[in-house]
């Protein structure tokens, strides 16, 4: 790890939220699965921005991300990158309350995504993503109101991923 590397602040910030006064198990499945992966990828990310890429904490998160990827095929999984688009075409201003991490790597639209887990805004770039961003991407997956909308019952984006799920032909 470099000394004061400022992306270790934006891990750390990571580390230090709470789903405390949440029940995680009370979210909507493929929800929940898509909550923890952006913050998977997140940590992946940033861990490669503040650490050895051989570190023992990047190897961890390398193995999880390799887990996650027959994961995503499992259920209803396989929806949620449809249901992001549609709720851009059909409720645009839901989808502009997604967290950004969501609206980038799952909007067609977008060049965003993951690169060998890793997340990428443009992979033309060979710039770093600043560190701002990684902040703002953290504070929006852990606001309570997002927070508030995974619940199955009764969360208003679990809410529309069901109106989705059941107007899509079988």
């Amino acid at each position: 790890m470099r000394e004061n590397n400022e992306y270790l602040r934006a891990l750390l910030g990571l580390y230090e939220k709470s789903l405390m006064l949440h029940d995680t198990s009370l979210f909507h499945p493929v929800l929940k699965f898509y909550f923890i992966d952006a913050c998977a990828h997140l940590d992946y990310t940033l861990g490669l921005l503040s650490y050895n890429y051989a570190s023992p904490k990047n190897i961890m998160a390398m193995e999880y991300l390799r887990w996650r990827v027959d994961e995503e095929k499992k259920g209803d999984r396989p929806l949620f990158g449809e249901f992001v688009n549609w709720l851009r075409e059909t409720n645009p201003e839901r989808f502009e309350r997604l967290p950004t991490v969501w609206r980038a790597v799952y909007d067609r639209e977008s060049p965003a995504g993951y690169r060998s887990f890793r997340l990428v805004l443009n992979p033309d770039s060979r710039t770093a993503i600043p560190l701002g961003f990684f902040t703002m991407a953290i504070d929006e997956l852990f606001e309570n109101e997002f927070l508030k909308s995974l619940y199955q019952d009764g969360g208003s984006l679990s809410r529309l991923f069901e109106e989705f799920r059941a107007g899509r032909p079988a």
